[in-house]
């Protein structure tokens, strides 16, 4: 069988726009903002930052990526999370992504109540999210950190953030 020359370019543009249309293998930085509920009575609710690292890939199937990341959050109250594990990412249509990650790390508070019932935390996450063009993205996170009973005590902690993607 002798492939045209139409059919040569044909094949090579199919197999460009295929390429164009995965998702960018990149790293990026997360920063986020948001407010963080905790379920002890008395403990002190507050807002919070967040940075997130996500490295390249390390793995990739069809829409589906999974990447090592590390994330930071600090509380207006002084409380803190240090974290790291795996971050999987759908790429949807158009732009649109949903992520999860599953991050143990360690946990200090700052106030009392505040004491998710030992250092060692859990943080799950899932956001929605958007990236344009210029490869930026925006998400709204929630995020819960927990030390999955683990301890003797395991109140947990909520957090909502709107996160914003920046491709290194």
């Amino acid at each position: 069988m002798t492939f045209t020359s139409a059919t040569k370019a044909t094949a090579l543009a199919l197999t460009l726009s295929t390429a164009a249309a995965l998702p960018a293998a990149a790293q990026e930085l997360v920063l986020g903002a948001g407010y963080t509920s905790f379920s002890r009575e008395g403990a002190e609710d507050s807002a919070v930052l967040s940075l997130e690292y996500q490295h390249s890939p390390f793995w990739e199937r069809g829409s589906f990526d999974a990447a090592f990341g590390a994330a930071l959050d600090v509380h207006t109250t002084g409380d803190a999370f240090v974290g790291a594990g795996v971050v999987g990412t759908w790429h949807l249509q158009r732009g649109w992504f949903i992520e999860t990650s599953v991050m143990p790390g360690a946990y200090s508070e700052n106030v009392d109540l505040n004491d998710l019932g030992s250092t060692f935390e859990i943080r799950s996450s899932l956001a929605v999210g958007k990236t344009f063009a210029s490869g930026r993205a925006i998400s709204l996170a929630l995020s819960h950190k927990s030390n999955a009973s683990t301890a003797d005590t395991n109140p947990g902690v909520n957090q909502l953030l709107l996160r914003w993607h920046a491709p290194l």
